[in-house]
């Protein structure tokens, strides 16, 4: 047998056992099943922590953990039991080697990030934004991005199941922090949504939605159903897309018979009217793919949404990395979770992002050469229609593939794109169509003499 550099075997899903953990030891599957249990046991300190992971999870990670929300943290500290229990899975709560089990697990690295996670002498890129993809510049009315010419992002509410470290939307979504207020809507949620409506039916160019948020899962059922209802009206939508990571990160919601339910009257009616409708999650690694996840995805699929779809983000530690006796790129990560997402789950690999350029995400971040060489490092392996695309999601610009760069300053880490569209924000700039937009790679990555012209640049 010829010797690749990945080698594919498939991977049984297991749902850890949670009673491992010291502080669920007596929770049984009918509560851990539960999405009303799941909700009250969310973990939102360190002192809910220290009592779900006992004394074996040391003082130090805790205190480190602690002074990256002072000092770091753009979001605050939110995550289900479910994608809790998913950290070092294989090893036990007493085992000496917890802790360090804990430092190096790629959920916790972008769920529960810690101080000594975060470089150091550039935690931040000098032209990193809380709005990053400056989306609410682009509102065509309060929560609806129109920034690209046929469709619109329709942020509900600000509230997720789960935060994120890395969140591009930190500007918006979950409590304030230490450092980082969050904007605040001004409308009332009903007028907005009503108004977001009223625009879709005067604006018969945009045909694709993506309701979002936050996380659509935090929205009473209802009243999320009675918004798509009401875009499976509009005659000139349609594709629908919800956007949940709470598939991955809270199964259990998706899998209440309510929701259940109405998704397929939901994906009934798209289906009579000739509309797409689709679910968007958000895995970074393999690991987090359970049995209850794999079941979500397929009760889903069941009750007749066209595809389940995974929009993943490229994090330095987490899904992407370097083998170290090679400096080659290590792809095996990136394409045990693509495997495990379409093999054992059904959900389709679709995009994987670059990290934004929002404030304390340098870590985590890669350079645009990277990304391109993982694009290349997992092609031929999946099927063509399940080999995700890596792009960069870049200002003022929108999504690009790696490779669609129109210059690429090594040295300074400056890549330059261009973009085919306007948006609103540029109707009548007529430069808009040849002008050439920056995207900036972390400054520890660069060379010695770009690091320097950086360090210059910001005396």
């Amino acid at each position: 047998m010829v010797q690749q550099p990945y080698e594919y075997r498939r991977r049984e899903l297991v749902e850890p056992d949670w009673r491992r953990l010291p502080g669920w030891a007596g929770v049984t599957r009918e509560e851990w099943e539960s999405a009303q249990w799941q909700r009250a046991h969310c973990v939102k300190n360190t002192r809910q922590l220290r009592e779900v992971a006992g004394p074996g999870l040391s003082e130090d990670l805790l205190a480190d953990m602690e002074r990256d929300q002072r000092e770091r943290a753009t979001m605050s500290m939110l995550i289900p039991p479910q994608m809790l229990n998913t950290i070092a899975p294989a090893v036990p709560a007493s085992s000496p080697e917890f802790t360090d089990a804990w430092y190096a697990d790629p959920v916790r690295r972008y769920m529960l990030p810690v101080f000594s996670d975060r470089q150091a002498q550039w935690p931040s890129h000098p032209y990193a934004q809380r709005d990053s993809l400056h989306e609410a510049e682009m509102w065509a009315v309060e929560g609806l991005t129109h920034r690209y010419p046929t469709k619109v992002l329709a942020e509900l509410l600000p509230t997720c199941p789960q935060y994120c470290g890395h969140c591009t939307r930190m500007d918006l979504v979950g409590n304030p922090t230490a450092l980082f207020s969050k904007h605040k809507f001004g409308l009332a949620r009903e007028d907005r949504l009503t108004a977001m409506l009223d625009y879709l039916r005067l604006t018969p160019g945009v045909r694709d939605v993506v309701v979002s948020g936050g996380d659509v899962a935090n929205l009473p059922w209802p009243r999320l159903e009675a918004f798509v209802s009401a875009l499976l009206e509009i005659e000139s939508v349609r594709d629908v897309r919800l956007a949940s990571k709470a598939l991955m990160g809270l199964p259990q919601h998706w899998l209440s018979p309510e929701v259940q339910a109405g998704m397929a009257r939901l994906a009934a009616t798209a289906r009579s009217r000739g509309v797409a409708i689709a679910i968007h999650t958000h895995v970074n690694a393999a690991q987090s793919v359970t049995p209850l996840v794999a079941k979500a995805a397929r009760a889903m699929l069941e009750a007749g949404v066209r595809d389940v779809r995974n929009q993943g983000v490229l994090l330095r530690g987490v899904n992407a990395g370097w083998s170290l006796p090679t400096g080659k790129v290590d792809a095996a990560p990136l394409l045990d979770l693509c495997f495990a997402l379409l093999d054992e789950a059904g959900i389709m690999p679709y995009y994987f992002y670059m990290c934004d350029m929002i404030p304390g995400a340098e870590h985590w971040r890669l350079t645009v050469g990277e990304a391109q060489e993982l694009q290349t490092a997992i092609m031929g392996y999946l099927p063509g229609f399940a080999t995700p695309r890596v792009v960069c999601d870049v200002p003022y610009v929108g999504k690009r593939w790696v490779h669609q760069v129109a210059r690429y300053d090594t040295t300074l880490g400056i890549s330059y794109w261009t973009k085919n569209y306007r948006t609103a924000l540029e109707a009548a700039d007529q430069l808009a169509l040849s002008r050439e937009y920056e995207y900036f790679d972390p400054i520890h990555l660069l060379p010695a003499e770009g690091q320097a012209w950086w360090r210059a640049q910001a005396a």
